[in-house]
């Protein structure tokens, strides 16, 4: 059998033949101690205080004990350059959490290739699990993928016990794979540009990214204060500035924040969009007054009633940002229930009109059908218009221009397992299903993202449209990008990265940094974001 598109630690392995590449592996007899050794598809990232790395899994057979006194790790010239500490952790696999109920059995700094790490546990019966786990030096290079390889765990009399089985996560499934296989094997190094507890803020969701003129990234986010809760609540707008490539990141800056009460007064689901003509950036977003969000939103215009599809702007490449105002009467039929963006990324067509997907809950009972749908500004945004619904039961949208005067909405459907998509040719006027539409895109019902770019494709410049999302049926994990060559009429298996196997909250935004490298924004499991930069040579095969 031929799997496509096999990872470990962040390295896509193309078109493995597991007939040749996976190892079968004969059971030692059941009165004897095996130790396996599994590495996990996950990249790991600086500031955060600790990335499960690899597993070490020990089965006991009954009425036999076992003692460890140290275990070896192989480091490249990489990994040496960027790793702070490891940690070897005692993990409590009934507990969710990493270090919830786990016991840390040694931390080191390494100084060599070779370290051999003094631990000292005795396992009972049954299996035992051990989990290594890396901290990143503040100065690690995010380019730079690394390697770390487990070579084997010592006994307390000396004898150096090898791992029957290497194992490697990938997409939906464990493989067995030869233990020289490993020395092969990276993992992407990113930044976690804010995580948990950040300026005392609970959770960082909903991602929106965008890069300006001059290089800069610009990542929107809710600031989510108190708890990881969607609106209502007390909730703003944030942004993180990049000016070199998403290297560094400047502090966090608050750019929608609707004032007291704050607990009844949020704004969120943000998107970003720069217009290259005005060089001017645009954040939209929803802003509830008191329970006006999705649940609470009644039909009229008026704040007090619906919420309010607002927008910020900035005139100087992100530093300093307008006061946000409703542009809800411009845009919502009043018999409405709610209007608002699809959160993530606007864009600015070739005939200079600014376009956000978007959202309306329709007059229907309480709080209405969804249907996705454009907003759009043909003089730079100072008037703004919406398009019709191009699916009912779809919500959050992002938009891409395939040819001159051509839009392509990839929607959440709500209907579940696949994503929806549809075309216009009259600024949503009317909307065609297109041949892609709920069979391409699996999703578990969450925000994906969806730009077209104009990138290095083996020496020459080409168009081409990449998607991320978590790409299963049924749960926020495997994010994962896609790439379409021909404009989102075919994606083949062989252009699909999958970087992180995680269950995640699940949302993700992605932008050209330049015409050969993409930025990645997505959701982490506990209120954090992480950015990713993501060569498009690793996509494009």
């Amino acid at each position: 059998m031929n799997f496509k598109n096999i990872f470990a630690l962040g390295l896509l392995l193309l078109c493995v033949d597991c007939s040749i590449h996976a190892q079968q592996i004969s059971k030692p007899p059941a009165s004897t101690v095996q130790a396996s050794v599994g590495y996990n598809n996950i990249p790991l990232m600086k500031r955060m205080p600790f990335n499960p790395f690899l597993w070490i899994n020990i089965a006991v057979p009954e009425n036999k004990a076992v003692t460890y006194k140290s275990i070896q790790l192989q480091l490249d010239e990489n990994a040496l350059k960027a790793i702070e500490k490891i940690d070897i952790v005692l993990r409590d696999l009934t507990k969710r959490g990493f270090l919830e109920g786990a016991t840390f059995l040694a931390s080191v700094k390494p100084k060599s290739a070779v370290i051999n790490i003094p631990i000292d546990v005795t396992f009972k019966q049954g299996l035992n699990y051990i989990s290594v786990s890396i901290v990143l030096k503040d100065d690690a290079n995010i380019d730079k993928k690394i390697n770390v390889k487990a070579n084997y765990i010592t006994e307390s009399n000396g004898i150096k016990q090898h791992f029957v089985r290497t194992r490697v996560f990938t997409k939906d499934r464990i493989l067995t794979v030869p233990a020289n296989y490993i020395s092969k094997l990276e993992t992407r190094v990113g930044i976690a540009i804010r995580k948990k507890g950040d300026d005392s803020v609970n959770t960082y969701r909903i991602p929106g990214m965008i890069t300006t003129n001059k290089g800069t990234l610009i990542a929107v986010y809710d600031i989510r204060y108190n708890s990881s809760r969607d609106l209502p609540g007390n909730i703003d707008v944030g942004m993180s500035r990049s000016t070199d490539g998403g290297h560094t990141w400047e502090p966090m800056k608050v750019i929608m924040d609707m004032g007291v009460p704050n607990e009844n007064n949020g704004v969120g689901d943000p998107a970003v969009l720069f217009d290259p003509v005005t060089k001017k950036l645009w954040v939209a977003a929803l802003w509830s007054k008191g329970n006006r969000s999705i649940a609470g939103s009644e039909p009229g215009l008026s704040p007090d009633t619906t919420g309010q599809l607002v927008l910020a702007s900035s005139d100087d490449d992100g530093v300093t940002w307008s006061q946000p105002y409703s542009i809800t009467k411009q845009v919502k039929d009043p018999k409405w229930h709610l209007y608002f963006n699809g959160p993530g990324a606007g864009i600015t067509m070739q005939n200079g009109t600014l376009v956000f997907a978007s959202q309306y809950w329709d007059e229907t009972k309480k709080p209405g059908i969804p249907h996705s749908s454009i907003i759009y500004s043909e003089d730079h945004g100072k008037t703004w218009k919406s398009g019709t619904g191009a699916k009912s039961n779809t919500t959050e949208a992002q938009v891409v221009e395939t040819t001159p005067g051509t839009l392509m909405l990839n929607m959440r459907d709500n209907g579940g397992n696949f994503r929806s998509v549809a075309t216009t040719t009259n600024m949503g006027k009317t909307w065609i299903e297109h041949q892609t539409s709920f069979m391409e895109f699996i999703d578990p019902i969450a925000m994906a993202s969806f730009i077209k770019a104009r990138v290095n494709l083996k020496g020459k410049m080409k168009d081409v449209l990449f998607f991320c999302n978590v790409a299963s049926e049924t749960r926020r994990r495997n994010t994962t990008i896609k790439a379409s060559l021909d404009l989102g009429e075919t994606w083949w298996a062989q252009n699909e990265l999958l970087i992180d196997i995680r269950t995640t909250a699940g949302y993700s935004d992605i932008t050209k940094i330049d015409e050969n490298t993409l930025g990645v924004l997505y959701e982490g499991d506990n209120g954090e974001l992480y950015f990713l930069r993501i060569p498009v040579s690793d996509i494009l095969k």
